[in-house]
C-alpha cells in the first residue's frame, strides 16, 4: 500500500473515531430535551450515559478479537453499522426503554471503532509512520469536545434526535468509503470462538460497572457494603479467576495471557488504568473552579479550554515525537506533566492564571497519553493475529480507569469536607500517583531494545480475502 493509500484509509478511520467521539461530547446539552420529551426522572435519565458506559466495555474486547479473526474491514463495517443502527433506534424510541436498547447498541459499535482503527494502523503504516498516523486519531478527542457544545446547541434547536440522526449519513459514508479502501486481508480461523471467556469478560465488565456505578461517593464506606454495591464488586472479583483460567485453557483465548506477562504490555496497562483515573478528574475541574474562584458556572466551563485545546493540539505533535524518539521518553513525559498539573491544582489559590497554568500542563501531559503512546507500545508488542485483542485490553483498562475515577475523586473530596479543599485533596491524591506512575515508566525498554510487530508477525499465517 502507497502512501496516498494509507492517507484515504487514515481519512475513513479519523471520521469514524470522530463520529463515535462526537456522538460522546453532543448527547450531555441533549438530556433536559430527552428528559422532557420522554417524562422520566433525573435519577433515570442518568442511564443514558451508564447504559452507554457498561455496553462499550463489553463490545470493545469482543470486537477487537473479532477483527483479529474475520478481518478489520469487516468489522469495522459492522461497527460502523451498529453505531447507525443504534442511533436511528435512539432517534426513533417512542419510550425510554427503547431509548436505552439503541444507546447499548451504539455503544457496542462505538467500543470497537478505536481499538479496530488502531489495528489497522498497526497493519498497513510502517512501524517508522505509525505514531503520526496514531497521533492523529488521538486528536479527534480535543476536536470532538470543541465542536460537540457547539454543534449539539444548533441541532437542539431542531430537536434532540436529530442529535442522533446526523449519524445516519456519516455512517452511510463510511460503510461505503471502508468497503472499499481497507484492507480486505483476513486469517482464516482454525480454531473455535472463546464463546466463554468472553461471556465471563462481559460478566466481570457489567459486575463491576454497575458496582461502581451504584456508589456513594460521598458515603463511600457505607455504600460498598451496601446491597445495591457489594454483590456486584464481589462478583466482578470472582469473576477474575476464572477468566483468567478460561483464557488459559482455551484454544483461540479472547486475551492470551501470554500477552498480559509481557513487562511492555503489564506497564502500558497499569499507565492506561491511570491515565483513565487522571482523564476522569478532570469532570470536576468546574467545581473546582467555582468553589475555588468564585467564577460563575459558565466561565468555569470556559477555563477547561486549555486542556482541552492542548489535548488536541498535542496529540499530532506526539505522535511524530513517537516516531522519532520512540516510546518511552513521550510516555515518560507525558505522566510527569500530567501529575505536575494535578499536584498544581492543589496550590493554585484564587489564582486563574495558575488554575490555567495546571490545566494546560495536564492537557499537555495527556495528550502524550491519549491515543497515539501507549497503543504505539501495544502495537510493537502484539503480532498481526493479536493486534485488535491487544488494543482491546488498553480500552478495557483506561475504560476501568475512567470508571473508577469518578467515585474516588468524590470519595476523597466528601472525605474533606467537599468544596475547594475537597476537590483540590483529591487532585492532588491522583496527581502523586501519576507520579508513581512516571516512576514506574522508567522501567519500561529504550527504543533500540524494543522489537517491532513487523518481524514478530513475520511467521503470521498468510490472510484470506473478505
Amino acid at each position: 500500500m502507497d502512501q496516498k493509500a494509507r492517507n484515504r484509509v487514515l481519512a475513513v478511520l479519523f471520521v469514524g473515531v470522530l463520529m463515535g467521539a462526537l456522538d460522546i461530547a453532543i448527547v450531555g446539552p441533549a438530556l433536559p430535551a430527552i428528559q422532557a420529551g420522554l417524562g422520566v426522572g433525573s435519577r433515570a435519565v442518568a442511564w443514558i450515559f451508564n447504559v452507554y458506559v457498561l455496553f462499550n466495555l463489553i463490545g470493545t474486547p469482543l470486537m477487537a478479537k473479532l477483527s483479529d479473526r474475520f478481518g478489520r474491514r469487516s468489522i469495522y463495517l459492522l461497527d460502523v453499522a451498529l453505531f447507525g443502527l443504534g442511533s436511528l433506534i435512539v432517534a426513533a424510541s417512542p419510550s425510554f426503554t427503547v431509548l436505552l436498547v439503541g444507546r447499548a447498541v451504539q455503544a457496542v459499535g462505538s467500543g470497537g471503532i478505536f481499538p479496530v482503527a488502531s489495528a489497522v494502523i498497526g497493519d498497513t503504516f510502517p512501524a517508522e509512520r505509525r505514531g503520526r498516523a496514531l497521533g492523529l486519531i488521538g486528536a479527534v478527542f480535543g476536536v470532538a469536545f470543541l465542536l460537540g457544545p457547539l454543534l449539539g446547541g444548533l441541532l437542539l434547536q431542531l430537536s434532540w434526535h436529530w442529535l442522533f440522526l446526523i449519524n445516519l449519513p456519516v455512517a452511510a459514508w463510511l460503510i461505503v468509503a471502508a468497503s472499499r479502501l481497507l484492507p480486505a486481508k483476513r486469517p482464516a480461523p482454525s480454531s473455535p470462538f472463546d464463546w466463554r471467556g468472553t461471556a465471563a469478560l462481559s460478566a466481570l465488565l457489567a459486575a463491576l460497572a454497575l458496582g461502581v456505578n451504584h456508589l456513594d461517593s460521598a458515603h463511600l464506606g457505607q455504600s460498598v457494603l451496601s446491597p445495591g454495591v457489594l454483590p456486584y464488586l464481589l462478583a466482578a472479583a470472582a469473576l477474575v479467576p476464572l477468566f483468567w483460567t478460561l483464557e488459559r485453557r482455551a484454544d483461540d483465548p479472547l486475551v492470551r495471557p501470554g500477552l498480559l506477562r509481557r513487562r511492555q504490555v503489564a506497564l502500558v496497562s497499569v499507565f492506561a488504568l491511570g491515565t483513565g483515573l487522571a482523564e476522569t478528574s478532570l469532570v470536576f475541574l468546574p467545581s473546582l473552579a467555582v468553589s475555588a474562584l468564585h467564577v460563575a458556572a459558565a466561565t468555569a466551563s470556559f477555563l477547561l479550554l486549555p486542556v482541552v485545546v492542548l489535548s488536541g493540539v498535542g496529540a499530532p505533535i506526539a505522535g511524530r515525537m513517537l516516531d522519532a524518539l520512540g516510546a518511552k521518553p513521550v510516555i515518560q513525559s507525558g505522566l510527569a506533566l500530567t501529575a505536575l498539573g494535578l499536584v498544581l491544582f492543589d496550590v493554585t489559590g484564587s489564582s486563574v492564571l495558575f488554575f490555567i497554568l495546571a490545566g494546560a500542563l495536564v492537557g499537555l501531559g495527556l495528550s502524550s497519553l491519549l491515543g497515539a503512546p501507549l497503543r504505539y507500545v501495544m502495537l510493537d508488542e502484539a503480532g498481526a493475529s493479536e493486534r485488535g485483542a491487544a488494543q482491546g485490553v488498553l480500552k478495557v483498562f483506561s475504560g476501568s480507569g475512567q470508571l473508577l475515577g469518578g467515585a474516588l475523586v468524590g470519595a476523597v473530596a466528601a472525605s474533606q469536607g467537599g468544596g475547594a479543599p475537597g476537590y483540590r485533596t483529591a487532585l492532588l491524591a491522583i496527581g502523586l500517583a501519576t507520579a508513581v506512575l512516571a516512576v514506574l515508566s522508567f522501567g519500561m525498554r529504550g527504543r533500540r531494545k524494543e522489537a517491532t510487530a513487523d518481524t514478530r508477525s513475520a511467521s503470521a499465517p498468510s490472510g484470506a480475502s473478505d
